[in-house]
């Protein structure tokens, strides 16, 4: 198993005509040869899970709102990558913004959707600049399923990349969650403070997935089957980062070693030093040791079973000179900068946390703050109307748990050249 290239080639896609070339638009014409009902099931049987985090199957998503009779439906790229260690969707941006396009036209037609949004940082110029383009191009050759695509320059913040907060930006307010998800509660609802018939209903996928879906429509589910595993099928775009001597983006079959993503494909670590552990999934996963993980495969139920997640699909690489408490500081600090706020676990628990991992590296923590910082990460995840809160939970917690002799160490002394307060 090893490096299968589907979504990546070797050079970027610089015109319509030369996507056309390579084999773009027989996915939209193999939709129309379908009908909706038909690409539905396809993307349903194929096992396509959602590459933005979650994993939850695409189809099963597309068959809840395919179904439905719940006002105007709307499809939604996610574009507002956001996560610490996952960059892999910019580069999909660049590379071929006409097979995302091509899957989100897919997607409308198969929902029975009238709108589409790309929602996107505003930020990423280059990558605004390639889309707006092909979205261009394909529009005047009749490539989009006759659905307007509007792109939804938004801010930097990482809660615009959740999925309900997403449509608050798209609506034309700030990035804060909602309470029900966008196949409940989808875009421009009329003010509906509640699910009911003008709920217009949304379904939102993430850039990678999107840009499987013409593939899948084209060559069929049990094609798409026929790699990766039986769980997890398909190929990843993997962002390998941290201490490794090549980080990159990657593309590979679900399931190849993760030891062979890390010393293989990424170089293995700077100066050949030992692995202390990683990120398998973003900056969010929880961590996984060396001992634990590296000869893992690279799947979603793999990563499950270990205890951590496969996530965004981006894995972030520590070595043996990494202070695992500062690790955890900095991941705090990152979520803590990031909560909007909104829910007290959440706001509470990560000031909590960075507050008592400084103190902990200044050698001012006491052996209860320890105790109640593991506690408290507990109590965050599952109890949050998004899933920001947890994001700093699950690592922070696993690092604390598998790498406590660090942290008793850090009550004794602190820890000698700490970040920055």
């Amino acid at each position: 198993m090893a490096a299968r290239r589907i979504l990546l080639g070797d050079e970027p896609v610089a015109s319509l005509d030369e996507y056309r070339a390579r084999g773009g638009g027989s996915g939209l014409a193999a939709a129309d040869r379908l009908g909706p009902d038909g690409v539905v099931g396809m993307v349903r049987a194929s096992g396509l899970r959602g590459r933005g985090g979650a994993g939850f199957p695409a189809g099963v998503k597309w068959a809840g709102l395919r179904g439905g009779e719940r006002g105007r439906r709307s499809v939604v790229c996610n574009a507002a990558e956001g996560e610490p260690g996952t960059y892999k969707d910019r580069w999909l941006m660049r590379q071929n913004p006409y097979q995302i396009l091509e899957g989100l036209a897919i997607a409308a037609y198969a929902v029975g959707a009238e709108r589409a949004y790309i929602g996107v940082k505003a930020k990423f110029v280059d990558e605004i600049e390639r889309i707006t383009t092909a979205a261009a191009e394909m529009d005047a050759a009749g490539l989009l399923a006759d659905v307007p695509v509007v792109i939804v320059p938004g801010p930097d913040d990482y809660l615009f990349g959740e999925e309900k907060g997403l449509l608050e930006v798209i609506e034309g307010r700030d990035p804060l969650p909602r309470l029900y998800p966008p196949y409940v509660m989808g875009l421009f609802a009329n003010g509906a403070a509640a699910p009911g018939d003008d709920a217009n209903p949304a379904v939102v996928n993430n850039v990678e997935t999107l840009c499987n879906v013409p593939h899948i429509v084209a060559s069929g589910a049990d094609w798409f089957k026929s790699f990766g595993t039986e769980q997890s099928p398909g190929t990843k775009v993997v962002s390998v980062s941290g201490d490794v001597r090549k980080p990159g983006n990657y593309e590979v079959e679900l399931g190849i070693p993760v030891r062979k993503l890390i010393n293989g494909l990424a170089g293995g670590t700077v100066g050949r030093r030992k692995i202390k552990g990683f990120f398998p999934g973003g900056s969010s996963a929880p961590v996984l040791t060396d001992e634990e993980g590296l000869d893992l495969p690279y799947s979603f139920e793999a990563m499950a079973e270990a205890g951590s997640m496969l996530g965004s699909g981006s894995i972030i690489v520590f070595d043996e000179r990494t202070n695992v408490v500062e690790l955890a500081l900095r991941t705090a600090r990152f979520y803590h900068h990031e909560s909007c706020g909104k829910c007290t676990p959440c706001r509470e628990g990560t000031n909590w946390t960075v507050k008592v991992l400084e103190r902990l590296i200044r050698g001012e923590a006491t052996p209860i703050d320890l105790e109640t910082i593991a506690g408290v990460q507990k109590s965050i995840i599952g109890n949050c109307l998004c899933v920001l809160g947890d994001s700093m939970a699950m690592p922070v917690g696993s690092m604390i748990e598998k790498f406590r002799p660090e942290f008793d160490e850090a009550l004794e002394k602190g820890v000698p050249m700490a970040l920055a307060a």
